[in-house]
């Protein structure tokens, strides 16, 4: 199962670089109206573009790793993502505070307790009725869009936020569930493909109009964090997800320190958001 951690680990650092380059095609866009009209402008940015293919990369990687690893583990990878996305923004000369870097180390020994804690293997098969509803479920998360164009405010910030992190964990979870046929064209029949498909697109939507709002580092911890807490909770009671005997108070300890790392870091990073460069004019060029 050593390759499933391989995988985790480049799935977390493909989403965190992959979140900086998407908010670099937002901005050179100028896209921060908090308008989804202004998401047109991000068809000229090939920075954007690159993000989501970068982020493409860490899901193909993420949904590898969850044919062998548990949700609570690799999810909880992949929140601490904004550790990456705060460290390249510290290269980019937004400095992070000593008390952020502390609060990376804090994430990062959470991450060794879910590891060594963590009972590798398959998922359980959900039920047929289930599989159908994790498709239907992208309408109650697309209205978050309807909500945010209507609304101007922090209000509306969070509801994006928290609606991609509710799609990407419905992306989790039927990933983690997806039966691989052995004719791979049968793919296209399996609901969870559907709902793969159709949530991360609502989520990368969400995600995007979510950083036209706020900094790139707050809005992935809010987006990973809701995304880590509900697939979590999904995998252990309904999935069949286990922690190896002896090591419940190491999981629980090591969840509670991965996530609380990842928030302190958004939270250290975001005190220095005014030293942002500012965003640059919407390119001419195609």
């Amino acid at each position: 199962m050593a390759l499933g951690y391989v995988l985790a680990v480049l799935a977390t650092l493909a989403s965190g670089s992959g979140s900086i380059l998407e908010s670099m095609g937002v901005r050179r866009a100028g896209a921060h109206g908090g308008r989804s009209s202004d998401l047109i402008g991000l068809w000229r940015q090939w920075l954007y573009f690159l993000g989501l293919g970068v982020n493409l990369v860490g899901f193909a990687c993420a949904s590898a790793a969850l044919h062998r690893l548990p949700l609570f583990l690799v999810q909880s990878m992949l929140a601490f993502s904004v550790g990456v996305t705060a460290v390249i923004s510290a290269f980019m000369g937004i400095r992070l505070r000593t008390r952020g870097w502390a609060a990376l180390a804090v994430g990062a020994g959470g991450l060794v307790l879910l590891g060594v804690s963590a009972e590798p293997g398959r998922a359980e098969a959900l039920p047929p009725q289930w599989r159908w509803i994790l498709v239907a479920a992208v309408v109650p998360v697309a209205l978050i869009a309807v909500y945010a164009r209507r609304h101007h405010t922090v209000r509306a910030t969070v509801a994006l936020a928290f609606g991609s992190g509710v799609a990407y964990s419905i992306v989790g979870i039927a990933a983690r569930t997806l039966h691989v046929p052995d004719d791979v064209w049968r793919l296209v029949l399996e609901p969870a493909t559907w709902a793969i498909v159709l949530n991360g697109l609502v989520a990368a939507v969400l995600f995007a109009m979510a950083l036209q709002k706020g900094g790139p580092t707050g809005v992935t911890a809010m987006m990973f964090t809701t995304n880590t807490a509900l697939s979590s909770f999904v995998g252990l009671v309904y999935l069949g997800d286990t922690v190896r005997d002896g090591y419940v108070f190491a999981a629980a300890a090591g969840f509670v320190l991965a996530i609380s790392g990842a928030i302190a870091v958004a939270h250290y990073a975001a005190s220095t958001r005014q030293k942002e460069p500012a965003a640059e004019p919407v390119s001419t060029r195609v």
